[in-house]
Order: C-alpha cells, then sequence, then structure tokens
C-alpha cells in the first residue's frame, strides 16, 4: 500500500473518530444538564463560535495558498516571514475575540453572564491550534492533523463529563480547559512539523505582500460572513424564541455534522493535494477532481436521505432522550440541508486552491442574506424547526450561485511551476488561471 494511500486512510479514520467524539460531547451535555441549562449552553457556544469567526482573521488559508507556492520554489525566508507574520495576526485577531464574548456578557441574563466570562478563552486556543495545523498541512501531514482534531474532541468529551456534572459552568470550565490541553499538544507537534523546513533567516515579503494581505483580507471577509451565519442566526433565535429552542435547535443539526463528517477527509485532502497542483499548473486535473467528487457524494446523498429521514424520530429519542423528540422536524429539514452541504463540499477549499478567496464572500454573503432574515421570520413562527428551514433556503441558494460560477471556471494548464514565479496574483488573473 502506497504511503499517500495510507495517510488519506489514517486521515478519513481520525477526522471520523473526532466527529463521533464531538457528537458524543454533545450527547453528554443533552443528557446532564436539563432542557434551559443544555439550550443555554447551545447559546454560549454559538456566541463564541460568532465573536472568534467574526475577528479572528483567517491567515490559515493563505497559509496554505502561499505555503505551498513558497515551498515548491524553495524560498524558505519567504515562509519563515509568512508564519511569523500570521502568528501577530492570530493573536490580535482571537484577543479581540475574547474581549467581544467579555462586552457582551454584560448585556445578557445573569445565567449567561459567567459561562461567557470562562469562554473568552476560547478563541485564543482554537486560533493558536489552526496555526499548527496549517504547518502540518504544508508537511502533506494532513493524518497526523486528523490525529489531533480526535484528540481535541476526547479532551472535550472528557471535560463536558465532568464538568456537567455541575452544571452550566461547569461544563464551560470544562471545554476551556480541554481546549487549552489541545492546542499546547498540537503546538508542540506543529512547530517541529515547521522547523524541518530549512533553517535560514526570514526574508521581507516585498513584492508577495500585497497580493498576501489581500488574499488574508478577503478569507477573514468570507469568515465573517459564515460568523453571520452560523453564529449569529443562532443567537437571533434566541432573540425571537428561547434558548431552550437554541438547544433543540443544536440537537437538530446532528445530520449536517454527520454529513460534513463523510466530506471531511476529501475536503481535508482537496486543500492539500489540489492547492499544489494547481500551483503546479495541473489545473484541469483539479477540475476534473471537484466533478468526480460531486457526483461521488449526490450519490451517496440520494441512497443515505430516504431511510434517515424515516428512521429520524427513533434516532432522537434514542440517542438524546425522549424529552428532545421535538428536535425531529428541525433536524429532518437539516439532514436535507446537509445532503446539498455534501455535494458542494469543494466549495470550502477550492477557492483558495484557485488564490480567489473572495468568491466565497459573494456565495456566503449571498446565502446569509437569505438566512438571517428567515430565521428571524420563521424563528418566531416555528422556533427550531422554522430556523432550520431559513438554513435549508440558504443552502440551495448557495449551490445554485457555486454551479453558476463553476461552469464559467477555463483552466489554462502551465507546463512548469517556475512560470507561475514569474506572475504576480494580478498577473494570474489577467492570464485567465483564475475564475472568467
Amino acid at each position: 500500500m502506497s504511503r499517500l494511500l495510507v495517510r488519506r486512510s489514517v486521515t478519513a479514520v481520525g477526522i471520523y473518530a473526532s466527529v463521533v467524539v464531538g457528537f458524543l460531547a454533545t450527547v453528554v451535555a443533552g443528557r446532564l444538564l436539563t432542557k434551559q441549562e443544555f439550550g443555554d449552553y447551545a447559546t454560549v457556544l454559538y456566541a463564541t463560535a460568532f465573536f472568534q469567526t467574526l475577528f479572528d482573521l483567517t491567515v490559515e488559508e493563505a497559509l496554505v495558498k502561499y505555503g505551498f507556492r513558497f515551498v515548491t520554489r524553495e524560498e524558505w525566508g519567504l515562509l519563515r516571514s509568512l508564519f511569523r507574520s500570521a502568528l501577530r495576526f492570530k493573536v490580535l485577531g482571537s484577543t479581540l475575540g475574547g474581549i467581544g464574548l467579555l462586552v457582551l456578557a454584560a448585556f445578557v441574563p445573569s445565567r449567561l453572564a459567567t459561562p461567557l466570562v470562562i469562554a473568552s478563552l476560547i478563541p485564543i486556543g482554537q486560533s493558536l491550534e489552526g496555526l499548527a495545523g496549517s504547518a502540518l498541512y504544508l508537511r502533506s501531514r494532513y493524518d497526523v492533523r486528523s490525529g489531533f482534531l480526535v484528540w481535541s474532541m476526547i479532551m472535550r468529551l472528557a471535560g463536558i463529563a465532568v464538568g456537567a456534572q455541575y452544571g452550566l459552568v461547569g461544563a464551560m470550565v470544562g471545554v476551556v480547559v480541554a481546549q487549552l490541553l489541545a492546542t499546547a499538544s498540537i503546538g508542540v507537534v506543529g512547530w517541529i512539523a515547521f522547523h524541518r523546513f530549512p533553517s535560514v533567516p526570514a526574508e521581507p515579503l516585498g513584492e508577495q505582500r500585497r497580493g498576501i494581505w489581500t488574499f488574508i483580507a478577503q478569507s477573514s471577509a468570507a469568515t465573517g460572513v459564515l460568523a453571520l451565519r452560523g453564529g449569529l442566526a443562532p443567537l437571533l433565535l434566541a432573540g425571537v424564541s428561547t434558548t431552550t429552542q437554541v438547544g433543540i435547535f443544536k440537537i437538530a443539526q446532528a445530520p449536517q455534522t454527520g454529513f460534513q463528517a463523510l466530506s471531511a477527509p476529501a475536503r481535508m485532502v482537496l486543500l492539500t493535494e489540489q492547492t499544489r497542483e494547481w500551483e503546479q499548473g495541473r489545473q484541469s486535473a483539479v477540475l476534473r477532481q471537484v466533478r468526480r467528487y460531486s457526483a461521488s457524494a449526490a450519490l451517496l446523498a440520494v441512497v443515505a436521505v430516504p431511510p434517515l429521514w424515516w428512521l429520524m424520530p427513533h434516532l432522537i429519542t434514542l440517542v438524546y432522550g425522549s424529552r428532545w423528540a421535538d428536535a425531529t422536524n428541525p433536524a429532518r429539514l437539516f439532514l436535507l440541508t446537509a445532503a446539498v452541504q455534501v455535494v458542494v463540499g469543494w466549495t470550502k477549499s477550492f477557492p483558495v486552491t484557485i488564490g480567489r478567496p473572495r468568491l466565497r464572500i459573494w456565495t456566503h454573503g449571498l446565502e446569509t442574506a437569505v438566512v438571517l432574515p428567515l430565521v428571524v421570520v420563521f424563528g418566531a413562527e416555528w422556533g427550531a424547526t422554522g430556523a432550520a428551514g431559513a438554513f435549508l433556503a440558504g443552502m440551495v441558494v448557495f449551490a445554485i450561485a457555486w454551479a453558476a460560477i463553476f461552469i464559467r471556471i477555463r483552466p489554462e494548464d502551465v507546463r512548469h511551476p517556475a512560470d507561475l514565479a514569474e506572475m504576480s496574483a494580478e498577473e494570474e488573473t489577467e492570464a485567465g488561471v483564475l475564475v472568467r
């Protein structure tokens, strides 16, 4: 068996295991906490994700895109400078995310204030974990990265299992401690992986700087749009309904989490290998891989959705208990959302691969413009079920938009990587390497 196949297999196993363990953590929280406590717990996690994603600059995508470029050209000084700058931006962004949670804690009911203060430590931990993971991607060790995803989820499961016995505050303390331990672990390995590249003094980024910062700004804007959809939408639901409905909403998202897990190994491999291939000029091959991925994912969805739809009420009751039976209808809607999402799962890595992160801004912006108003309207009327319907509508619009974009892409394969070295980001666009 080839080394590449082994790494892909280990990656798949690691990601699936991490999702299973993360799912168990939600189940444990749902069973140990009261229904209102779990709703408050879910609300705090959504608020944390919102502020972290909103302020935390998305440098990981630029690290992968430009990191592979510098590795291909053996420009080690530029690679070192890129990582140093990324570290400074990550610390700044995650600090702002933590401050945002502290500010929010001053305006929420007292039962949510202390958990939000505790959760303000999470952004810095998760941001540094992502930075270390980028170093592993550049070494093509996505298998090791997936292993640390499992470790992180095991830590969280243990933290929740112990902490939730003492209520909401205890559960959040458990989550924070788990995150800090996981970050420390992968941080050491990521540091070792990065320092296996040739050790040379950092060089000024020079003419590369503008393209890199533009890339980071566009990626961060796209991530900010995702924060509005994924983090703000549940908070809006809490505003027009109750935090208990937010708890139902979180449980109902289980099908979406499961389908994302199925495609996660492929997406991780796509990000690493397709970005490298695109930089090496094999663009037609990348587009063929995307088409094959979508066809395979569509077949999976057609086979899996009908039985899961029928089994949903039994699965909800079996896993979470009869008190969460009202999560059945929103879970069915999220099942349909997940089916569409898995078919276009390549859209997370593809804009990075081709160097056009702003495509994510446009498409996710369109999706968010559909989701947020509908969450307010539908959520006020039907609670978690209405909010799930809003997410389904947004995902359909997102998929249609990406289909329209993809069919307009025209590859122009480059014979040798050295040809790319002479082209700036703007010149690549003019040459038609990207979307016309």
